[in-house]
């Protein structure tokens, strides 16, 4: 409603104080209203709470009954919002999935302007790491682009770019506190990190849980972990996985999947963002422990996730 003019007849000091007054009334009835707007907003949201596939579970433990060592199993599906949670807060090693919390770190720097995508680096001899890497073959003095060496960590999983990576992106301490900055408390950075010798023996180069890796990719998908444009270029960058024979393989190859997988003798792990039809899932099986050390196609531990894939790509298909 229109406010009543003043009275002429009021000292200008009261015609203020009144003017005052209902602007203070009508701030305060906007905060209320906006108040319980979000409250309404926030008890909506809790109402849409994750709850478990009972019957996927039961599928999935049947898997793992025979298994040959140590597996833990996190599965959410985003149209359903159930979850599938199998030893989920065991910490297992990552191997190369440590290579996710490196890349958060390196793209995190670039959102502060520390680093740029497209920043040459010079390659010194002094960086090559044991074994077969593409990097290590490159001449003593040659330059490459920051955004290669991440294409290198991640799609070929080249170690030697990867350990450079780490020290580019401020080392594992600082990538660890980062991970605890974001909420994830047991997903670090061993190898190359002072203070972390000791837990190294044990869990190698990194650590992390099915559920923790599987909320890393499930917010670098929804774009709720650095914020877009970044986690949409990890996710571009997480779907050009070279090493596409165990659970990747088992999905259609017209689907978009974000993928990350780690392997060491005893230790072989995936984590994956399926983008279906109809259905959008996150998978990621990690294993420790394993009897079946092989490097041959048929590991018992690599037959196990692909298998699980193949499973859920038919449950939610």
């Amino acid at each position: 409603m229109p406010q009543q003019p003043f009275s002429s007849t009021f000292p200008y000091q009261i015609q203020y104080f009144i003017a005052t007054a209902k602007s203070i009334r009508f701030v305060f009835r906007l905060l209320i209203v906006t108040l319980l707007a979000s409250i309404c907003f926030h008890i909506t949201a809790l109402g849409q709470s994750v709850s478990t596939d009972k019957k996927l579970t039961a599928k999935l433990q049947s898997y793992l009954k025979n298994f040959h060592g140590q597996a833990g199993i996190y599965v959410y599906s985003f149209q359903q919002h159930k979850q599938v949670a199998i030893a989920p807060d065991t910490v297992f090693p990552t191997a190369s999935m440590v290579k996710v919390p490196i890349l958060i770190a390196l793209m995190d720097k670039i959102k502060a302007g520390e680093l740029q995508y497209h920043q040459t680096f010079t390659y010194y001899d002094s960086l090559a790491y044991p074994g077969v890497d593409m990097l290590a073959s490159f001449k003593n003095g040659e330059k490459i682009e920051l955004s290669k060496l991440i294409l290198l960590m991640l799609s070929l999983s080249d170690n030697t770019a990867s350990l450079w990576l780490q020290a580019i992106a401020g080392g594992g301490n600082h990538i660890n506190n980062l991970m605890d900055s974001l909420g994830f408390k047991q997903t670090r950075v061993n190898s190359r990190t002072p203070g972390r010798e000791a837990i190294r023996l044990q869990y190698g180069w990194g650590q992390t849980t099915p559920y923790e890796m599987a909320m890393i990719m499930k917010r670098i998908a929804s774009g709720s972990l650095l914020g877009e444009p970044y986690d949409d270029k990890m996710l571009r960058l997480l779907s050009r996985n070279y090493w596409d024979e165990e659970a990747l393989s088992q999905i259609p190859a017209n689907v978009f999947v974000a993928s990350k997988n780690g392997a060491v003798d005893a230790s072989r792990s995936e984590v994956l963002y399926v983008n279906g039809k109809k259905g959008t899932y996150i998978f990621c099986i990690c294993t420790n422990h394993n009897t079946d050390q092989s490097w041959e196609t048929n590991n018992e531990a690599w037959e196990l996730s692909r298998n699980i894939s193949k499973l859920l790509w038919e449950y939610y298909h």
